[in-house]
């Protein structure tokens, strides 16, 4: 069974909708308690509804994860209405269908900012305080399948997604000691909201990005089986959290094979080209 997670305390960002608002929801249902975060309130206080209705405590804090100070009022309010704070999940992020070409300077840094950096300033300042308090907890990153190797059109994602699984790597190792728990999500295409962003980031607002119209059904998932396996790292803290076997072999391929990579992403590359 692992771990026994009631009265547990996780802080959740980018919570309103997809795989956050899953996991908010899979926690309370495992017995705990959540405090959320994204940029619509409307849509949080939906959030918190549902894991009332769970039964468990909801605590929404408004706001985009680079502003300043973010990282601390989230942390200080898990402190102040729960007394403690046991686990964080870094999952506010967004996607960018853009070639390296026609990549612009302002949107690459936007995006390290939001994917990547927003979410190290949050582990780390959860890791001092609960190296501090000397109560262990689990760290939580977002990362990608993508993580593990690049798309054509996707070089500026896939790179804020392999800088998540570095660090969390390094974290990880260097955490163990104190009883701190790493780990890195490694999601395939995910049914969420996700898409619709990506296509108005890209300037392509109404339209289905080439990824999404080009992957395999099989290889499209819904947030909540996200959820539930972190649920279950949770409880069984591992390194990494898979939800597909093929595409977890299939980003082993690729690292021991580039060639073969390079073969099975070529034709991507020619189609996305063609429009």
């Amino acid at each position: 069974m692992g771990r026994n997670l009631t009265d547990w305390v996780i802080v959740i960002t980018g919570a309103s909708s997809g795989i956050g608002k899953a996991t908010a929801v899979a926690c309370a249902k495992a017995g705990m308690d959540v405090v959320i975060n994204a940029r619509r309130a409307d849509r949080l206080e939906d959030v918190s509804e549902l894991v009332r209705h769970c039964g468990r405590s909801a605590l929404a804090v408004v706001g985009d994860v680079t502003d300043a100070g973010m990282s601390a009022r989230l942390l200080d309010a898990a402190q102040e209405r729960f007394g403690r704070c046991d686990a964080v999940f870094a999952n506010a992020g967004y996607g960018l269908e853009r070639s390296v070409v026609e990549l612009g300077d302002d949107e690459l840094r936007r995006i390290f900012e939001v994917n990547f950096f927003a979410a190290h300033d949050l582990l780390q300042q959860a890791a001092r305080r609960m190296l501090a308090d000397r109560r262990g907890g689990h760290l939580l990153m977002c990362s990608s399948c993508v993580g593990k190797f690049t798309l054509p059109y996707h070089a500026a994602y896939s790179a804020t997604k392999a800088a998540q699984s570095h660090f969390c790597r390094a974290m990880r190792l260097e955490l163990s000691p104190y009883g701190i728990e790493v780990s890195c999500v490694y999601p395939i295409t995910t049914s969420t909201e996700f898409w619709e962003a990506m296509a108005d980031q890209s300037g392509q607002a109404g339209s289905t990005p080439v990824l999404l119209r080009s992957t395999p059904r099989p290889f499209v998932q819904s947030p909540s089986k996200v959820a539930r396996a972190i649920v279950r790292c949770l409880r069984r803290p591992r390194a990494e959290v898979w939800t597909s076997r093929s595409m977890r072999m299939a980003a082993g391929l690729f690292t021991m094979f580039p060639s073969f990579m390079d073969f099975a992403l070529r034709g991507r590359a020619r189609r996305h080209a063609k429009g």
